[in-house]
């Protein structure tokens, strides 16, 4: 009994200053990381296949997920989201909304290994599901594995009608990864802070209430250069 609790206390030992230093992360140090991770997702020769890129409706990054301990249960990371502006979704890419990815193990190693995460929003029903205050991903919005390279033409009739498709880069590796379980929510705290009052994901990047901080320029223009008009299905 006594090895069970010390074995816990290492545990938690080890959980608590990587979730203080996850809370004193900048948001504008976010989102320069997720435009790295993309800028370098984009330059892989089996990254995301550009056919679903064009038909995304946004796209959500979240940097360097961090897999907190077994005792916890799951891995915790702080991302973004950006979607087309105007009617129908036809017009460019938003300010982001800073979000936040909470999951268990599914897809997941346990240890210290980071993990990028990429998200494509497919649909209407897939955009309004994320934009509300919290969305279980295979429960509110059905997600499945998006497929790479040359693999997207052999998708299945799931996958393409999925409203979520979702990547991960872990180790050098970029492959679909299943997300089924994992939940998505706005972090009011973060938008806050970087646009100095209270919005929502839906006021920021649907209605257009805020212009873009000069941080996000960079992920933008690499959204704009890789997809810069939406093809519809």
């Amino acid at each position: 009994m006594k090895n069970r609790i010390l074995l816990v206390a290492i545990l938690l030992a080890s959980v608590v200053p990587a979730l203080a230093a996850d809370k004193e992360e900048k948001v504008e140090d976010r989102i320069n990381q997720s435009a790295t991770v993309f800028k370098e997702i984009l330059g892989m020769p089996d990254g995301i296949p550009k056919d679903l890129l064009n038909k995304s409706y946004c796209v959500a990054i979240f940097p360097s997920v961090k897999k907190a301990a077994f005792i916890v249960g799951g891995s915790y990371g702080r991302g973004l989201i950006t979607c087309r502006k105007g009617h129908n979704f036809r017009g460019s890419w938003s300010a982001p909304s800073m979000f936040a990815l909470e999951a268990g193990s599914v897809g997941f190693q346990i240890g210290g290994q980071e993990t990028d995460f990429v998200l494509l929003i497919m649909n209407d029903a897939g955009a309004n599901s994320v934009m509300s205050s919290k969305v279980k991903l295979g429960g509110d919005a059905s997600v499945a594995a998006g497929p790479v390279g040359r693999d997207a033409a052999a998708a299945t009739d799931i996958v393409m009608k999925a409203e979520i498709l979702s990547y991960s880069r872990a180790q050098g590796l970029f492959a679909g990864v299943s997300l089924e379980g994992s939940t998505l929510r706005s972090d009011d705290g973060a938008n806050k802070t970087l646009y100095g009052k209270e919005l929502s994901a839906k006021e920021i990047v649907r209605e257009g209430k805020v212009p873009p901080p000069a941080d996000a320029q960079k992920l933008l223009a690499l959204l704009r250069k890789a997809s810069p008009v939406h093809v519809g299905k």
